[in-house]
């Protein structure tokens, strides 16, 4: 099946390092066979690499990238899948809006063969003896139109083969709340057109077999198609050119019946139902190339884009972009842009003396004519156009006797009513300040070419109120705003102070009343003055130690009691404090009952303990306990 494959299209990028062409549509490669993609080289022959690769649907990685190969140059593929078909025109008929109608026969090989060499033509045995089984319809499609606020669908289809008396039964479903399906319409026809009229809104599905005489019937193809306004694009890929950005939307699932409508704007749009009063309509296409002399490199330009179709429009979808930043590529455009100029050209065309020294001679006398002043003039009109170049050369005597003296050449046109002026003036005068020379350019772009060696890159470019230079080597640099290269930019600093660098190295000191660092290794000591607060703490911050009290024997009643000292030693060895806190110890002693024995009467008896705390052998605290109430001692 042919019907909706992409076969052909431009290309939107070419990279010859990593051998990738970024198209402007997706592909899909089959399963297997070499996929082959023709290009046309530098010397516009067509040339065919192997596809390796596909990302994305439109980035295609080739065995090699041909010389010459430019951007927006044209691509077709060669699928193993693909295969030549011929076909034998039978009639043509004129519709009634403009188009043609054509009835052809799919050319069979073997035919000829039948006729000329006797070979022996089975063909299609299937069906019974009343009549042969219809086959399949093939390329069944489902155009979708709008007629006066009503929706019509128009299916098209073909058959692999003629039959003769064979008609087609046409069952037209759309989807309903519950998933199932609700028949719509039926029809029968000889033709392999139908139109169906007045459908509503919905996700129908079109199913058309072959019957012949006998009612038999082919196998059933089928086509779905969707009467709504399209989805809003999914993404939409930003690529900067030099004073150009192309933006191609894609959608999550591709449509061929949606286009996409763009618009722009030099400011962003904060409320998006002001899109179409306030931004710039492009125009209706699948990509778009904003190309403009004010779409300048290191700002911000907005594309508002939607999906359309004969039903409706999708909601808008933002898009920001810069063009190119790549100072030296921008040289380069304009080493093109300013060798196709007629200006350039007579620069870098050779003086002939022999036709200059007469005209030497005429300026010569000129000036000994006048002496203080000589203007020459060209003019030339053609239709509603007029060409003027005036050259003059002045030495004057103001009011205050003041001698002031100029060269300039200036240079007119006039087209369509509108004046464009270019000129270079060199002068010096006499002013109130003292004598003051300049020197005066007037262009709207303005270039510096060095011509050795037959260069004929500039070195630096002045256009649109910007400045492009190759190298640049300055002792001071004053600038509100710096931004490097890149989209975006890897380095930037703000007139704010906002400084921001995706990688820094600095071997300096780094002084800072506030922030956020992320994934720090602090090598060497750190010093904190202040509060910190952490919410997780790994190392050597606290310390606890647990020990038990020696036990002796017990000597009254048969019952062990502590009795001994315990030593816990804490190192000093950070510049900080360290805070020593003893958890609440208690400690009691025992009341026992003696029998008694001899002169010894016997009864209860109590016995006491005393606790005692000394750091570096100094006393700090004391406790005694006798009996069993207990005592405590915390710090």
């Amino acid at each position: 099946d042919y019907a909706g494959i992409r076969t052909g299209g431009r290309v939107l990028a070419v990279n010859s390092q990593t051998r990738t062409l970024t198209l402007d549509r997706e592909i899909t490669l089959p399963s297997s066979g070499t996929t082959l993609i023709s290009l046309v080289d530098g010397q516009g022959n067509p040339v065919s690499v192997e596809v390796q690769s596909v990302t994305d649907g439109v980035k295609v990685k080739v065995s090699r990238v041909p010389d010459g190969v430019a951007e927006y140059s044209v691509w077709g593929l060669k699928l193993p899948t693909l295969r030549q078909r011929l076909f034998r025109c039978v009639s043509i008929r004129e519709n009634d809006d403009g188009t043609y109608a054509i009835t052809a026969v799919q050319h069979v090989p073997e035919k000829e063969a039948i006729v000329d060499n006797g070979a022996h033509f089975d063909g299609d045995q299937s069906g019974t003896v009343n009549g042969v089984t219809p086959p399949a319809v093939q390329h069944l499609t489902a155009e979708v139109t709008a007629d006066s606020g009503e929706y019509q669908v128009l299916a098209r289809w073909d058959t692999p083969k003629v039959v003769k008396g064979v008609s087609f039964l046409l069952r037209l479903t759309v989807a309903a709340d519950d998933g199932s399906e609700r028949l719509v319409s039926t029809a029968r026809t000889t033709e392999t057109t139908y139109r169906f009229t007045q459908l509503a809104p919905g996700n129908y599905r079109l199913t058309v077999r072959a019957v012949n005489a006998w009612g038999q019937q082919g196998d059933p193809a089928s086509v779905s198609f969707r009467i709504a306004a399209p989805a809003a694009p999914s993404r939409i890929e930003l690529t900067p050119g030099y004073f150009q950005i192309t933006a191609t939307p894609h959608l999550a699932v591709y449509d061929p019946t949606v286009q996409f409508e763009f618009w722009f704007s030099e400011k962003r749009i904060a409320d998006i139902r002001q899109v179409e009063t306030t931004a710039r309509y492009l125009g209706t296409a699948l990509y778009w190339i904003a190309a403009s002399i004010n779409i300048k490199p290191g700002h911000d330009y907005y594309f508002y884009i939607r999906s359309v179709n004969t039903v409706g429009k999708s909601a808008f979808v933002e898009a920001v972009g810069q063009p190119s930043d790549d100072a030296s590529g921008y040289l380069d455009f304009f080493k093109g842009e300013i060798g196709k100029t007629h200006l350039a050209q007579e620069l870098w065309t050779q003086i002939d003396n022999g036709q200059l020294a007469p005209d030497l001679a005429e300026i010569r006398t000129s000036i000994t004519d006048v002496s203080n002043e000589i203007t020459q003039t060209v003019n030339k009109k053609l239709e509603d156009q007029s060409a003027a170049i005036q050259q003059i050369q002045k030495v004057q005597v103001d009011t205050n006797n003041n001698l002031n003296s100029m060269w300039a050449v200036k240079l007119q046109q006039m087209q369509d009513g509108r004046l464009y002026i270019a000129g270079i003036g060199a002068g010096i005068e006499n002013t109130p300040d003292g004598m003051q020379s300049q020197v005066l350019l007037a262009a709207d772009r303005i270039a510096m070419i060095n011509p050795a060696n037959g260069n004929t890159k500039p070195m630096f470019v002045g256009q649109g109120d910007q400045i492009f230079m190759n190298d640049v080597f300055l002792k001071r640099l004053t600038a509100p705003t710096i931004t490097s290269g890149g989209n975006p930019p890897a380095f930037s600093l703000t007139p704010d102070g906002k400084l921001t660098a995706k990688n820094a190295d600095i071997s300096g000191s780094v002084n800072a009343n506030a922030g956020t660092l992320n994934n720090v290794t602090v090598n060497e000591n750190c010093t904190i003055k202040g509060m910190l607060e952490a919410t997780q703490v790994r190392g050597d911050f606290v310390k606890a130690v647990s020990k038990s009290f020696p036990k002796q024997a017990g000597t009254w009643g048969n019952t062990e009691t502590p009795n001994g000292t315990v030593t816990v030693t804490i190192s000093d060895d950070h510049n900080f404090d360290r805070q020593i806190i003893i958890p609440p110890i208690i400690f009691n002693g025992i009341a026992y009952s003696d029998p008694g024995s001899g002169n010894n009467p016997g009864g209860t008896r109590y016995t006491g303990y005393g606790f005692e705390v000394r750091k570096n052998g100094v006393l700090i605290a004391s406790r005694e306990t006798k009996g069993a109430i207990p005592g405590s001692y915390s710090a």
